[in-house]
């Protein structure tokens, strides 16, 4: 038997990550139009893997109409705190498969130490790192130093949409004293990182019509416009000069930046020559917003605008007629302070207000999720600090993130109080959601350490 926790991570590691590929070669992706049957089985894979690493009570929780979720837990330290590891195990689409160097759903080790594929990072990745660390130490102590409780989702990239309905329904299997959630990143590799705040989105869908159908635009070009040319100027209004948002009193109620995490942004390592390369902007690319406010204060803390994609004849398939129609899908991260439904019907409201040329302009209202944010000081967050820096070897950093994970909000509001420790192992060229995703295999490492710590110290909370 081997004679700690750690170093059982250390020599299974390459049986670890022979089964995150396995696991991330499953492409069960939860956006409509791709096949059930991968879903189901991540589910099971996940459940029987949960089972191998000694953990009970594993189940495959199915609601009607819902993507599955999978629960395990091991409940054998009487008085010691209970934490709930949350991960999930759907994916994003593969992508244009063109981008990619290797098969998205291939998972591929290449010579920078990063293993590539869909899923590898966000969030399978994010599952394994605690499958390997509960694992570690029943394989070796034989028991926890704290009770844990597992659920994996099956619908996250989706939205979430049947959180709520799933919190209704398993709440009592779900409470716990301290929620542990992988799906967040490191502010940089090797970096440990604490996320205390997220954004939420609302977004829109803008439609127009100038014609029944497509005419000839030498025939008709002069005094009749296209509709792509409206829906360009309904979206030019969106942003001002600077690129910031220009929807009347949208940002009258995000609250300022106080002291407190303004010294925390201020102690962030931020090189911009790194953060282009890692950006992959090209060259000239200026940034957008306040000049005088710092690049993570403007993607944690303030609201963002961007278009999504537009639907339009093809360039290469077009011919000289005027578009009689085209629309816009619009997304707004807002930030805690601002309420997701009145934000969506501002935007709504100013996309469809004072058609440019009279067009016929229709917009439909899609998500509405809301921020989070939390004061990141306590017993909880202490403790995950203090694990952080022990399997990194290096102080951990408090951070923002500027996307949402839905999944925060519900559970943090469903058991009052109980503090939500965000520590995942994404990093800022993970290209999660884009082709060539990515994962450091260093950092998985040390996250699994870090993992071994963070049971021992929230074990020793009081």
């Amino acid at each position: 038997m081997d004679h700690s926790p750690l170093q059982y991570l250390e020599e299974h590691f390459e049986r670890f990550k022979q089964e995150l590929a396995q696991y991330a070669k499953i492409p069960s992706v939860s956006f409509e139009g791709f096949p059930l049957e991968p879903l189901q089985k991540s589910a099971q894979w996940t459940a029987d893997r949960l089972k191998q690493a000694g953990l009970e009570n594993v189940e495959i929780l199915n609601l009607s109409g819902v993507h599955p979720y999978i629960y395990a837990d091991w409940l054998h330290a009487p008085g010691q705190p209970t934490v709930l590891l949350y991960g999930h195990h759907d994916v994003q689409p593969p992508g244009r498969s063109a981008h990619w160097k290797s098969p998205a759903f291939e998972p591929t080790l290449r010579e920078d130490g990063r293993l590539y594929g869909r899923g590898v990072v966000d969030d399978k990745a994010g599952v394994m790192m605690h499958v390997a660390a509960v694992e570690a130490y029943l394989k070796t102590a034989g028991k926890l130093p704290v009770n844990i409780r597992f659920i994996v989702e099956g619908e996250e990239e989706t939205g979430s949409h049947h959180l709520q309905e799933f919190l209704n329904q398993y709440q009592q299997k779900l409470k716990s004293d301290v929620l542990v959630l992988t799906d967040t990143g490191n502010l940089e590799e090797g970096l440990p990182s604490i996320t205390y705040r997220l954004r939420g989105i609302v977004d829109a869908v803008v439609e127009v019509r100038t014609l029944e159908h497509p005419v000839h635009s030498g025939m008709w070009g002069g005094p009749v416009v296209d509709a792509l040319t409206v829906l360009n100027k309904i979206l030019s209004r969106l942003t001002d000069e600077e690129g910031k948002i220009a929807i009347p009193h949208f940002c009258d109620d995000v609250p300022p930046v106080d002291l407190e995490e303004r010294k925390w942004l201020q102690k962030l390592p931020f090189k911009e020559e790194q953060f282009r390369r890692e950006l992959g902007s090209v060259s000239t690319l200026k940034f957008a917003g306040d000049k005088n406010k710092s690049v993570y204060e403007k993607l944690w803390c303030e609201p963002s605008i961007a278009i999504l994609g537009i639907d339009a004849p093809f360039v290469e398939k077009t011919s000289n007629q005027i578009v009689e129609w085209a629309r816009a899908k619009v997304s707004i991260r807002i930030v805690s302070g601002q309420d997701p439904q009145k934000h969506l019907n501002m935007l709504c409201d100013f996309l469809a207000q004072d058609p440019p040329f009279g067009a016929e302009v229709k917009v439909t209202p899609g998500a509405a999720s809301e921020p989070w944010k939390v004061d990141p000081q306590g017993p909880a967050f202490e403790a995950a600090a203090r694990a952080l820096e022990k399997g990194f070897e290096n102080p951990a950093a408090f951070i923002g993130c500027g996307a949402s994970i839905p999944f925060v909000k519900p559970m943090t509001q469903v058991f009052g109080k109980t503090p939500a420790l965000l520590i995942g192992i994404e990093d800022p060229i993970c290209n999660a959601h884009g082709e060539n995703e990515s994962l450091s295999l260093s950092d998985w490492k040390k996250g699994m350490k870090a993992a071994v710590y963070l049971y021992e110290e929230l074990g020793e909370m009081r």
